[in-house]
């Protein structure tokens, strides 16, 4: 869609498509606050026909993050797509369909069925899947015996009426649909595509003449030198190399099983033991016999080593985390929206904090979602290795929330939110994650993102009295001066003004 003024049209599509397709209407549409979205014509549209809008608040994206997130998914599809060959970028639009059409057919961990499967009632097939912007020899209709059969051309998209591919011709530079080709699965689109640009570059360069030698004339045997030809094996460059090392960079064990054979062995023993004190110490479950009719929710171990600025290891890591996958809408969660301090206001607290010399503190709250409360009835089995002797068959009633509950990290930021207001700090109209305490001259604020706090003020004794106050609530360790966030390295030069 080229220009937002067709909005309207393309909803009315989609509705048909929608409730033709699949038989079900469109009860609720959720806008934010662009222009082509408050027309007259589709607000008319929508009470006609009884559609309910609901809308984001401006600068609040977040409330309608799914579909921010999926955009960005796609963004970010195109641009590696496109990365990928020499097409034109005005080849975008095929990507962006492609890709949406790729993203449609692959699994997610909210839903058991791709979209794909959930509109067409059957799974999808993936054997004539390719790549976007390879190359292909295509198979053309030719007048001339003499002519060549087939053409080298790009795929650029899958047409939705008809089966086969779209491709590119670039010399006739056409858009076109056939399905009798051979792709080129041994070379990159970029290579290739490269070679037939540089070839197309030089021929138009080159004029032509309409004088043809038929026979060249005949050189002497002897005037003939004898070229030295080198002895160097020619190779193709590994340029994507570099991708199989990205495996090895991520050491941490998958499973229980793998712990105990790490060479750390011991210190996921310590962390695991920690993890289970801390549940322990919150009264985060009590153990019960399975009610009848209930299935409990399976957990797993999540090893991690955590890494200080310079790269070592600081802190080894074992959360006892829910397979929430296994949860049921309805039944094991309702809500599991909960926001996240935009990067853009940390970096303007940052600004903030150095144009006027406020002290940047760092805090991190030990087992985070641990203390959110469960409004649902969750049965968890015990995990491995922890398991009570004598009590196998018993479960977790869980009465707080752990990680991996698709609610646990809304819970937690529900209950932070209600401590932190109780302490007179007051969230940010913009960003739910920021706070601002006033008193006096004295200034604080506070951001938070998950586990992690920073606070910034002018006053110390205001921040002190703040730290020491989250630390009656919740379980914190003092970082200090903030030197590391979200993988940012935080060096400070106060001589400088920064």
């Amino acid at each position: 869609m080229r220009y937002k003024s067709k909005a309207f049209g393309r909803f009315k599509e989609f509705r048909l498509e929608v409730e033709n397709q699949t038989g079900h209407k469109i009860k609720i549409l959720r806008l934010d606050r662009g222009g082509e979205y408050l027309s007259r014509e589709l607000l008319d549209y929508l009470k006609e026909n009884g559609i309910l809008s609901q809308w984001t608040p401006p600068g609040m994206p977040q409330l309608n993050g799914v579909s921010i997130r999926r955009n960005r998914i796609l963004l970010d599809m195109v641009q590696s797509m496109m990365s990928f060959t020499e097409l034109p970028l005005s080849f975008w639009g095929y990507a962006l369909e492609t890709a949406a059409k790729l993203l449609n057919m692959a699994p997610s961990k909210n839903m058991a069925q791709t979209p794909y499967q959930i509109w067409h009632g059957k799974p999808a097939s993936y054997k004539y899947l390719r790549v976007w912007g390879s190359p292909a020899y295509v198979k053309r209709l030719v007048e001339d015996k003499l002519d060549s059969r087939s053409s080298l051309c790009r795929f650029v998209d899958y047409p939705k009426e008809t089966a086969g591919y779209y491709f590119y011709y670039p010399s006739e530079q056409k858009v076109f649909v056939s399905r009798n080709a051979v792709f080129l699965k041994k070379s990159f689109p970029a290579d290739t595509q490269r070679e037939e640009l540089l070839h197309k570059e030089s021929s138009e360069a080159t004029p032509q003449t309409d004088t043809v030698t038929l026979f060249a004339p005949i050189v002497p045997t002897n005037d003939i030198l004898v070229l030295r030809r080198s002895t160097r094996v020619s190779q193709q460059p590994e340029r994507y190399g570099f991708l199989g090392l990205t495996g090895q960079l991520d050491n941490d064990p998958k499973t229980y099983e793998e712990a105990m054979s790490d060479i750390d062995s011991e210190k996921w023993i310590e962390a695991m033991k920690s993890e289970m004190d801390s549940m322990s110490s919150n009264k985060v479950w009590t153990l019960v016999d399975l009610p009848k009719g209930v299935k409990p929710v399976g957990c797993k171990w999540v090893y991690k080593r955590k890494l200080g600025a310079d790269g070592e290891v600081t802190i080894f890591k074992a959360k006892l985390v829910a397979k929430g996958y296994t949860q049921r809408p309805g039944v094991d969660f309702e809500e599991t929206y909960s926001p996240l301090a935009m990067a853009k206001s940390i970096r303007i607290i940052f600004a903030i904090a150095a144009w006027y010399d406020y002290e940047i503190w760092q805090m991190d709250v030990k087992t985070t979602f641990l203390n959110g409360f469960v409004e649902e009835e969750i049965y968890m089995d015990q995990p491995e290795g922890f398991t009570s002797v004598g009590e196998e068959q018993k479960v977790f009633h869980l009465q707080r929330s752990i990680y991996g509950l698709k609610q646990a990290s809304r819970s937690w930021n529900i209950h932070f939110d209600e401590v932190i207001r109780g302490y007179d700090f007051i969230k940010n109209d913009f960003d739910p994650c920021v706070y601002k305490k006033v008193s006096g001259s004295s200034v604080a604020f506070l951001v938070l993102y998950v586990d992690d706090i920073l606070l910034i003020g002018n006053d110390v004794k205001m921040l002190g009295d703040t730290k020491a106050w989250l630390s009656t609530q919740f379980s914190m360790k003092d970082l200090g001066e903030a030197s590391y966030i979200l993988g940012i390295k935080i060096i400070r030069d106060r001589s400088r003004g920064c």
